[in-house]
């Protein structure tokens, strides 16, 4: 740091006594102080403007870009969550929504969708608003395959880089709740009617985030990764013909 600061004065003190000099030779040269001056007092006036210019435009563009860039990587994250749990997931709760198979037809995701059709198809999804049905899940896989995982979704939410990502900072959230409620109750047999209500409006809350952010997921595979969408659409967990092995 101390070296740093010793280069940038040095350069700050060059910079400084090159100017001046430039000066005195226009001056020697020209013998006119009076439009020295005047340049001089109409340069520093815009100085207030440059500043204005550099600290809110530029600075905003390179924060925009550093974001971009930013959420870029962490979508990396986003894929690691649903190879390792999400997708699982996905298979493991699906079953027990009651809206389940009109879910999977709208995620049929094909190639040729564009932007307009993610949209179409996001907002109606949050239109349907999934609602577990608890009876037709198995509580206990999902508590096992939760708490197997926990440790992986404590190091995802110890990212601080996640607070650029707030919809899936939200599912990791969801998730950990979830896991956190399956996991300590000593059974998970026999509860009041209004527990499992509970467990069911926390599955219903992971379950339909999961959907959201998968769909989003998936577009930015699209834009981005050619190559990477082809294998999520072979692997499609809303889709049951899905085959990871191309046939055609």
């Amino acid at each position: 740091m101390k070296k740093l600061f010793s280069w940038q004065a040095g350069l700050s003190i060059f910079l400084i006594a090159l100017s001046g000099l430039l000066y005195f030779l226009h001056f020697k040269i020209f013998h006119d102080a009076h439009h020295i001056f005047i340049y001089f007092l109409g340069d520093l006036a815009f100085i207030p403007i440059e500043v204005l210019l550099v600290t809110l435009v530029i600075h905003h563009l390179l924060d925009m870009r550093e974001k971009r860039a930013m959420l870029n990587k962490l979508n990396m994250v986003v894929g690691a969550f649903y190879s390792e749990a999400g997708t699982q997931m996905i298979k493991d709760i699906s079953g027990a929504d009651p809206q389940s198979a009109k879910i999977s037809g709208l995620l049929l995701v094909r190639k040729e969708w564009q932007h307009k059709e993610f949209l179409k198809v996001s907002g109606e999804i949050k239109a349907i608003r999934p609602q577990v049905n608890i009876s037709g899940c198995d509580l206990g896989a999902l508590r096992d395959f939760l708490k197997q995982k926990r440790e992986f979704f404590l190091r995802l939410l110890e990212n601080p880089n996640l607070l650029e990502h707030e919809t899936f900072t939200e599912l990791l959230w969801a998730v950990f709740h979830l896991t956190e409620e399956l996991v300590n109750r000593p059974t998970l047999k026999g509860l009041p009617q209004s527990d499992y209500d509970h467990l069911s409006n926390d599955i219903s809350r992971a379950y339909g985030l999961l959907i959201s952010e998968w769909l989003a997921y998936i577009e930015h595979l699209n834009v981005s990764y050619p190559y990477l969408f082809s294998l999520a659409v072979r692997t499609n967990p809303f889709d049951s013909k899905a085959s990871v092995v191309i046939k055609s």
